[in-house]
């Protein structure tokens, strides 16, 4: 039965659902949120709070009290934010103002965003990671109080990693954003010393295994998988196939972009690491895989990046975790266990370069293929080389010493 009771909220249901109209959600989805919208107002009029008075924060409580109705669908907490957003867009309500550590808080971060990106030159992709470590760091030792960066000791620093490093999440990245924070507040003046040189470096016991790889045959069953989903096989087929053939990072993979694909020359541009861009051959399975997606999958995204979310408004994805996801269901799938519990994107590049060695490959084509701008990124797979490293061991020596 449709529901008639009116609420607090009903003024402003119409241009709210407007401005997700205009990003092609479906008429189902969009009356679902409006179920959401409207079991708020009627928990705002049990309240007292009038939508001038809706802040982010009071709509997040209030949205919690929602039940969702299914996993993958959209949190009413979150919901609930975008509605107060709303209201404050179209200047029924008035923005929450900052408080003076607040204030200072966001000054101190905007510069250092600016900082990383004119002086440091780093790529929009890694900006935000630098950022949002700076603002646990800010969060871990000053809470909510005034920023004092001039108060901040190396224990501070060592700190803060341990409590990190120590977490469930595995990060490898943690001390380089440190490091960078650290070197932006010593070169502004805000600190007296670099603190920067008082983060220890990680430790990194996965360095003495072998890098994490398929046989050729176990990434064939991976993508027979994925190609055969009948809801977005071709997009996730096309996405893992780049990585397979051409060792494409997941970062590089959603960054492509439909002006990136020169179909009569028959090449890709790859935005890699460092803002370096390079130009790769797209072989026939590429090509197919790629105009079968763009034909029927990619949707009425108005995007021009090339892969976009199946789900309206096909945005793109705003980091490689969606890669990671399709793997894992894929290896699940075909009933194959990676030798540790992490699994990541890198698995479908390793298992590339591991082919290239097992075939007879130098490390100076692995590392072309894979664009290492420095061998020592390539030596990992030295070790893959058995044949090689057995012509250069020597003798296991016996009783007595002779051999």
């Amino acid at each position: 039965m449709k529901d008639s009771f009116k609420t607090c909220v009903d003024p402003y249901l119409d241009s709210f659902v407007q401005s997700f109209a205009a990003a092609n959600y479906a008429r189902a989805t969009l009356a679902g949120y409006l179920q959401i919208i409207r079991k708020l107002g009627r928990i705002m009029d049990a309240e007292g709070v009038e939508p001038s008075a809706l802040t982010p924060d009071l709509a997040d409580r209030f949205g919690r009290t929602v039940p969702r109705k299914k996993v993958g669908t959209v949190r009413p907490d979150k919901l609930a934010r975008r509605f107060a957003q709303h209201l404050v867009d179209i200047g029924v309500a008035q923005p929450v103002p900052l408080t003076e550590a607040q204030a200072a808080r966001a000054e101190l971060l905007a510069k250092l965003e600016t900082y990383l990106v004119k002086q440091r030159g780093l790529s929009p992709r890694s900006v935000p990671h630098t950022v949002g470590f700076a603002r646990r760091f800010l969060d871990y030792r000053f809470g909510e109080a005034m920023p004092d960066v001039g108060r901040l000791r190396p224990a501070d620093a060592i700190g803060f990693m341990e409590h990190v490093l120590g977490s469930a999440r595995r990060d490898k990245t943690v001390a380089t954003h440190v490091r960078i924070f650290l070197q932006y507040l010593f070169g502004c003046g805000a600190t007296a010393t670099n603190l920067a040189l008082s983060v220890p470096k990680t430790a990194k016991v996965w360095g003495a295994r072998l890098p994490r790889h398929l046989s050729p045959e176990g990434v064939d069953a991976v993508l027979a998988c994925v190609r055969d989903n009948p809801r977005h096989g071709a997009r996730d087929y096309a996405m893992l196939l780049l990585m397979a053939r051409l060792g494409l990072r997941a970062a590089e993979v959603i960054a492509i972009q439909l002006d990136d694909i020169d179909w009569r020359s028959g090449e890709l541009t790859v935005r890699g690491k460092g803002q370096l861009h390079d130009r790769l051959p797209i072989t026939v399975e590429i090509g197919d895989a790629l105009s079968r997606y763009l034909r029927e999958e990619r949707g009425p995204a108005t995007c021009r990046t090339m892969f976009v979310a199946h789900r309206a408004p096909h945005r793109p994805f705003k980091d490689g975790q969606i890669v990671n996801a399709i793997l894992k269901d894929a290896l699940k799938a075909t009933g194959q266990k990676p030798v540790t519990p992490y699994v990541g994107s890198h698995l479908l590049r390793h298992s590339l370069a591991t082919q290239l060695v097992n075939t007879g490959a130098s490390l100076d084509e692995v590392g072309d293929v894979l664009r290492h701008r420095s061998r020592s990124s390539t030596m990992i797979y030295a070790r893959l080389d058995i044949d090689g490293l057995r012509s250069v061991a020597q003798p296991w020596p016996v009783v007595g010493g002779a051999l």
